[in-house]
């Protein structure tokens, strides 16, 4: 049987007339290159209306927008699709740096088009992607224009690390609360916004939480520093830790991993960090600021009250009862729990061990119920009788206070001498590495490397137990005085128990018996024993 063999000839392959688009962008959006992309889109567009064979599609432009990647690239990503709905057959560009500089988002891009059909005309390259030898030429140049970003992205790195090194100290104003641009350009405190900043701080350091403090501020209608009345936790909890409203600045908290993916991490010593005092107004004093670091790390340390696999030594922080925290049991050093009793229809408030709860007499066998009104009732006679006894503490407190100011590091060594050995082996490092870059196997000057840079991560940790250690004093100083003022003010006794005198100035209530409760006051020896009246 012979064979019927048949030739198809090709198809005729591109259309008569082409559809054709343009892509054009340019790197900024200041006012100079203005005239640049107004010119790429009128050049296009004459260009391909006089091009016998092509019919203009239309014009996508991204003005200002990165080159490195597509994501906020909206005109580019729109005229991939209208590529893959097949309306458009050619796309022309000025240069590979105006299409993409990273050169996996460009190969892959160009290598789509290329399979169904679409070509892209890089002007200044010469290169048309349907031909043979567009890969190789796409690729070299491609890595060419990515190299390029990286060169230009190092530089501003380096300068911009130079400049935080001189002290210059950007501000973002919309999203700082408390400061706006004074007319000399620099930040000025805005006194109304300055209110919030400190009723926050006052706020928490009473013992409010986050949500307390929330409701509060969205209740009074204070807008943000965006200008919404709408408050979240991250917000308060960014205002509580911002150094920036003691006056100071640390610079380089976070950094950009690399120009391509443009991933930002939070600097974890990876990158120099630069801190900068005193450069500008500040709103909240530095007592103030390292008093609510240290409740904040307080309030974290605690751990849960309800445990059922044994028993627990210590309250959770509860901004709502102070005794939450501070009640404890006198046997077994479990603290109290606030629960609710009824019966014959009556509610009975009670505060009983939780280890009595949890594990009846098998750690604890004779704490006893406490009856909230009467505790309450104890706790202010307490109280008063600390403030009447205590006047003549006052004079104590304050020289207390004194010498905790004065005290300096424990091994004698002076902050400003750490510092200044710092820079020498920050100069010593670089010296030592450009020296290693030009002989890596030299084994000397590898240990010597090696060496310094121990020695600048061990001062680097010398310096932050030091900044820990005065933040410490600062926080203490502050608590003695506060203390001692509180004592010298109160003339009269109070007439009603309150949660925020007790969670300020008691430091622990014992629960000696079933009629008796001792009352440890903070930062003093000073312990008062109190019946709990039947």
């Amino acid at each position: 049987m012979s064979k019927n063999i048949t030739i198809i000839p090709p198809s005729e392959g591109r259309p008569d007339v082409l559809r054709v688009a343009a892509y054009c962008r340019v790197s900024t959006a200041l006012e100079e290159q203005e005239s640049s992309y107004a010119s790429q889109i009128r050049s296009y567009t004459e260009l391909i209306s006089q091009h016998e064979g092509w019919e203009l599609v239309d014009i996508y432009a991204d003005k200002g927008i990165t080159g490195t990647s597509m994501k906020k690239r909206v005109e580019f990503k729109k005229m991939i699709a209208a590529c893959k709905r097949g309306k458009i057959d050619l796309i022309l560009t000025k240069s590979l740096s105006r299409f993409a500089r990273n050169t996996v988002d460009s190969l892959e891009v160009v290598r789509m088009l290329r399979a169904n059909g679409i070509g892209v005309i890089f002007e200044k390259e010469n290169i048309n992607t349907l031909t043979e030898s567009s890969e190789f030429l796409l690729t070299l140049f491609s890595g060419f224009a990515q190299a390029e970003s990286e060169s230009i992205s190092k530089n501003v790195i380096w300068g911009i690390q130079k400049s935080r090194e001189a002290g210059n100290v950007p501000f973002q104003y919309q999203k700082l609360l408390g400061y706006r641009r004074g007319l000399d350009g620099q930040p000025e405190v805005v006194p109304a916004e300055a209110e919030v900043v400190k009723r926050i701080y006052r706020r928490y350091l009473d013992g409010c939480s986050l949500c307390q403090i929330k409701r509060e501020l969205e209740a009074d209608g204070v807008p943000t520093a965006s200008g919404i009345r709408s408050w979240t936790y991250q917000v308060i909890r960014n205002i509580l830790t911002n150094e920036r409203y003691i006056g100071d600045a640390l610079l380089q908290k976070t950094y950009t991993t690399d120009c391509i993916s443009k991933t930002v991490k939070k600097n974890q010593g990876d990158r120099p960090m630069v801190y900068v005092e005193r450069n500008h107004p500040a709103i909240v004093s530095k007592v103030m600021f390292y008093q609510v670091r240290e409740e904040m790390t307080r309030r974290s340390s605690k751990r849960k009250v309800m445990q059922k696999t044994g028993k627990t030594e210590q309250g959770k922080y509860s901004a709502k009862y102070a005794l939450s925290e501070l009640l404890v049991c006198g046997e077994c050093g479990t603290p109290y729990k606030r629960c609710t009793w009824a019966r014959n229809g009556k509610k009975r408030i009670v505060w009983r061990c939780v280890s009595r709860l949890e594990f009846g007499t098998k750690y604890c066998h004779d704490s006893p119920s406490m009856d909230e009104d009467k505790l309450h009732q104890a706790i202010l006679e307490g109280i008063n009788e600390f403030v009447q006894a205590g006047q003549g503490l006052g004079d104590e407190l304050l020289d207390l206070a004194s010498i905790v100011q004065q005290g300096g590091s424990a091994d004698g060594i002076d902050p400003l001498t750490l510092r200044n050995r710092l820079d020498v082996l920050t100069a010593q490092q670089a010296e030592l590495l450009d020296k290693v870059l030009e002989d890596m196997e030299n084994e000397e000057l590898n240990a010597q490397l090696k060496a310094t840079m121990e020695e600048k991560q061990a001062i680097l940790g010398r310096l932050g137990a030091l900044q820990q250690d005065e933040e410490q004093r600062a926080g203490q100083e502050a608590r003695l005085r506060e203390l001692a003022e509180w004592l010298k003010q109160q003339k009269s006794e109070f007439t009603e128990y309150d949660d925020t005198i007790t969670r300020r100035y008691v430091e622990r209530i014992t629960v000696v018996d079933a009629e008796t409760i001792r009352i440890k006051f903070k930062y003093t020896d000073v312990e008062i024993d109190r019946t709990i009246r039947k």
